[in-house]
């Protein structure tokens, strides 16, 4: 069971996402608590008790954040109930996934395309739009780059505990 502490620090996340994104403050929730678990790999049970909440809100949670990237649920061999854990690596968790913007171009394109022969002020928003995921598409990769070499760094002097990731 949780503490008092860990649900109120649950509650913050599952608020700010609320506000922030627009999300289920479970979402929320449940990526907060995530954050603090110990051990890393809680049931939808452990995590339902937890967050004194119904099994069917934390699978309702679980789906957001598996869309989103950020969690990983799995079942082990002879296991009869999934596991949940951060994914921190994967770029859409991190915001480095570039095939967002890739898709933010590409329907900007097809925008433009509809409006071909329109004034260009009439095509303004959908001009800097594109310009915009272009910029990114091409930026983050780097980014991305600087973040693991940055991260890296911490680890090495102890700043950032070396983590094993599982594939």
């Amino acid at each position: 069971m949780a503490t008092d502490a860990e649900i109120t620090f649950a509650d913050h996340i599952g608020r700010f996402y609320a506000r922030r994104y627009g999300m289920a403050p479970m979402v929320g929730r449940l990526l907060g608590y995530l954050v603090i678990r110990h051990p890393s790999e809680p049931s939808i049970a452990e995590l339902a008790d937890a967050l004194l909440a119904s099994r069917s809100a934390i699978t309702g949670a679980i789906s957001t954040l598996e869309t989103l990237g950020l969690i990983h649920r799995s079942r082990a061999a002879g296991e009869r109930m999934d596991r949940v854990r951060l994914d921190l690596d994967a770029p859409r968790s991190t915001g480095f996934d570039v095939t967002e913007f890739h898709e933010q171009a590409a329907l900007a394109r097809e925008g433009l395309a509809l409006l071909a022969d329109a004034p260009i002020e009439r095509k303004a928003a959908l001009l800097e739009w594109r310009a915009f995921a272009d910029f990114l598409v091409t930026r983050l990769p780097q980014l991305e780059a600087d973040w693991r070499a940055h991260r890296e760094k911490l680890r090495a002097d102890g700043t950032l505990p070396d983590i094993p990731r599982r594939p």
